[in-house]
């Protein structure tokens, strides 16, 4: 544990060197205070999301569905965002900590134990997991990637675990011995891309059994701003060359006034590491320049996104300042309506803007609102609640809480 400390630590303070004098300081998720009634819903929706978190997860092994169907595969995604709930509910009192301890230990040592070699049927390879596993056996489904980026989320609910499980007892305690095992025997040097190209030495996408290293790396603005985090905390020898070219891809936006900010168009992107790390007051290099920290830049995308909703620039069904969120979800599916308007099943929806749409069929995702909550309460908490009592009853909510997405067209 005191490597990862030490490495991970290393990574921190470059960032905050850059931390001078912030020109717009991060606001709003601090100071905001929630009302008796805000309180009762967001712990009913913490519950709900919780229960989809405990469910669905195969007992035996700790793997956790993609989605709530019965047919689904496991995520490892989903996975390590699992371990997380899990110790949220021990919290509530919803579960108790000792529950939540024997599922964590119960799917650590299932991980460590699983099959690592280059098989087309392995559980993963070099430390790295297949992106979708069987629910029951832990082998590679629908011929799914060796995905760095979901590695590492499931490696951010295994490094919460380390430190949440601190008690000295016998579970704990294997908890974190195992936790840095997995943590540390992931290879990220094989994931590296050649020093050539528009990806050079970058972290790829993933790699198949059947063809290799993915040709694409992660670069631009995304939620890969944590696999680059990650991967300098456990030691990978390229990270400071990597993290420079991934800089120099970013794009600047200014979709409205005071919001300008560096673009993704699906609010994910600006989400995911800040589950895991507070970004308040860290900056690198670019983001000094541009004068904000990275979670000032995820609350001027937030808003972009609601502005664009009152905006409604493609004339879609219901959006409005209650109504709005796009990040990647289910849709209607490929179909054409009356007007000979186009939608899609599962994608990346998103925009910065009117003048950058990268995808937009009058879906709306709840949680792309929802995700931002850290970010703009006080805009987010209203059209959550609005969402639940406007369409709740006709669909939206349910056993678990909100559904994926809606579409009003």
């Amino acid at each position: 544990m005191k490597r990862w400390f030490i490495l991970t630590g290393m990574i921190i303070f470059i960032i905050s060197c850059y931390s001078g004098k912030i020109k717009y300081p991060a606001t709003g998720a601090v100071r905001y205070r929630l009302s008796e009634e805000q309180n009762r819903f967001l712990d009913t929706l913490q519950y709900r999301t919780f229960l989809y978190f405990w469910n669905e997860c195969n007992p035996a092994n700790g793997l956790i569905r993609d989605r709530s169907s019965k047919k689904s595969p496991a995520s490892i995604a989903a996975t390590g965002f699992g371990i997380v709930a899990w110790a949220i509910g021990a919290e509530h009192g919803w579960i108790t900590r000792e529950s939540a301890a024997e599922r964590t230990l119960t799917l650590f040592r299932f991980l460590m134990r699983s099959e690592q070699n280059p098989s087309p049927s392995a559980t993963g390879y070099q430390g790295f997991y297949y992106h979708f596993l069987n629910m029951t056996t832990g082998a590679r489904m629908w011929k799914s990637e060796l995905s760095t980026i979901d590695t590492a989320w499931l490696l951010a609910g295994v490094r919460f675990a380390v430190h949440y499980y601190s008690q000295n007892n016998p579970v704990e305690n294997e908890i974190r011995t195992l936790g840095d095992s997995l943590t540390f025997r992931v290879k990220w040097d094989f994931m590296t891309l050649p020093d050539t190209g528009h990806y050079a030495g970058t972290i790829s996408l993933g790699w198949f059994p059947e063809k290799g290293l993915h040709e694409i790396g992660w670069v631009g603005y995304n939620e890969a701003l944590y696999l680059y985090i990650l991967a300098a905390g456990s030691g990978y020898q390229n990270a400071a060359k990597a993290y420079r070219r991934w800089l120099s891809t970013y794009q600047w936006f200014t979709p409205y006034p005071g919001l300008a900010h560096v673009g993704f168009p699906p609010l994910f992107g600006h989400q995911y590491t800040h589950m895991f790390i507070d970004m308040r007051g860290l900056m690198d290099e670019y983001m000094q320049k541009k004068g904000i920290d990275y979670f000032e830049n995820s609350r001027r995308a937030t808003l972009a996104q609601r502005r664009y909703a009152q905006e409604n620039p493609m004339g879609w069904t219901g959006y409005d300042s209650l109504t709005w969120g796009w990040t990647a979800c289910d849709g209607p599916g490929p179909s054409y309506n009356h007007n000979g308007k186009k939608f899609n099943w599962y994608t990346a929806r998103g925009m910065i803007g009117s003048r950058y749409i990268q995808y937009d069929d009058g879906t709306i995702a709840p949680t792309a609102a929802g995700g931002s909550i850290i970010f703009s309460p006080q805009t987010v908490i209203p059209t959550l609640m609005s969402m639940m009592k406007r369409f709740g009853e006709k669909g939206l909510w349910g056993r678990y809480g909100f559904v994926d997405a809606f579409n009003l067209t």
